[in-house]
């Protein structure tokens, strides 16, 4: 005798909303992951802008960072001017082939900048580079 059942049988589906979800959230694990593993040696400043640039290899290199009110940093480091002077010439020694990478704030006073690369060629750093952002060619 076959008994009837009072519900009917539903069919089994899959459920996307939490896969949706799980998917969101690796997605979201997955950039920040990838976002924190890219290398920030300076400090934030507004860099000046410039057409004719060219990108560098900044794999060893140094970074002298001089913001708007003059305060100077390497790497991420505040120093002052006598302070970035020794451990200039500790780094030197440590790597004669030192790759200096001079960045500043497009408002900064230029003096700073002129004092920081006077400083670092005086070292006989001879690799120097002035960080920039590219912008668009200038129509002629």
């Amino acid at each position: 005798m076959k008994i009837p059942l009072p519900v009917k049988r539903r069919k089994a589906r899959i459920e996307i909303i939490p896969l949706i979800d799980v998917i969101f959230f690796l997605l979201a694990t997955f950039v920040m992951v990838s976002l924190s593993m890219v290398k920030n040696q300076g400090v934030r400043v507004n860099l000046p802008s410039v057409a004719t640039s060219t990108p560098q290899e900044r794999e060893t290199a140094i970074t002298i960072t001089f913001t708007r009110s003059g305060e100077i940093y390497l790497n991420q480091e505040k120093l002052s001017s006598e302070l970035l002077s020794q451990r200039l010439k500790q780094l030197k020694a440590e790597n004669p082939d030192t790759k200096v990478f001079i960045n500043g704030d497009k408002e900064a006073y230029f003096g700073n900048a002129i004092q920081i690369l006077d400083e670092v060629r005086s070292l006989g750093i001879t690799k120097v580079a002035i960080q920039t952002k590219q912008t668009e060619p200038l129509q002629k």
